[in-house]
């Protein structure tokens, strides 16, 4: 089997209206870069985007926000972009707003093949509203569903042809998670090499859950907030 396509459009080209996606990356660290503006330039709408964050105004997510492409937003975090607050309050676009080990955990129950979890996060508050609970010893914990992505994205540092994925340092986020729980998985890398030549003892996504890979170059790398100490 081929895994390797020549750039992401050509990866993503049966992705149409309606997706549900896993999108890997912390902040703007690990996100999947030239996946995100492939699916700008394909135009493909009514996008919902599951991921750790909703990235800022102009990159990561924040390109997907500005043209109305995602209907729904399923994060954690997303405290960096005005265009996600504005469409919020606005009406325009649906959150669900979930604790950050939830939605590991939910990313993780999917790509164990497990149907849901049982967790004490968000027990007496609005996340809890509408689910089961069940009593393990003296703690109640609600049911999470594992998430159902009909597709996952993500960046790595290094992979092979046959898909097998390094992460380097930070980007080993959520994209081990997502990389695993996506009905077809989508990774684009920084370097391509030949089967043998990873370590296997430092191959953090096996092959057998990539479905596509490709090479992208020219990466950004930006950091949200910059914090520098003045000079004395």
């Amino acid at each position: 089997m081929n895994k390797v396509f020549t750039d992401a459009l050509s990866a993503l080209h049966d992705l149409q209206d309606g997706t549900t996606l896993m999108l890997g990356g912390f902040g703007l660290c690990g996100i999947p870069e030239h996946c995100i503006s492939a699916l700008v330039q394909k135009g493909v709408r009514n996008l919902t985007c599951i991921s750790n964050n909703a990235g800022v105004d102009d990159f990561g997510l924040g390109l997907l926000l500005q043209n109305h492409q995602i209907r729904k937003m399923i994060a954690s975090y997303v405290g960096e972009n005005a265009e996600f607050e504005r469409q919020l309050l606005s009406g325009e676009l649906e959150v669900e707003l979930i604790p950050q080990g939830t939605l590991a955990t939910r990313c993780l129950a999917a790509g164990y093949g497990m149907p849901a979890i049982y967790t004490p996060a968000g027990y007496g508050t609005e996340v809890a509203e509408g689910k089961e609970t069940r009593v393990f010893g003296d703690k109640t914990y609600l049911l999470e569903t594992a998430f159902e992505a009909d597709y996952a994205l993500v960046k790595a540092w290094k992979g092979d042809r046959l898909g097998n994925l390094v992460f380097r340092a930070t980007s080993r986020n959520f994209n081990p998670l997502m990389a695993m729980a996506g009905k077809i998985t989508i990774a684009e890398v920084e370097e391509l090499v030949e089967p043998g030549a990873l370590d296997p003892d430092h191959i953090h996504v096996p092959g057998i859950y990539v479905h596509r890979i490709f090479v992208g170059t020219n990466y950004e790398k930006r950091i949200e907030q910059r914090t520098v100490r003045s000079r004395a």
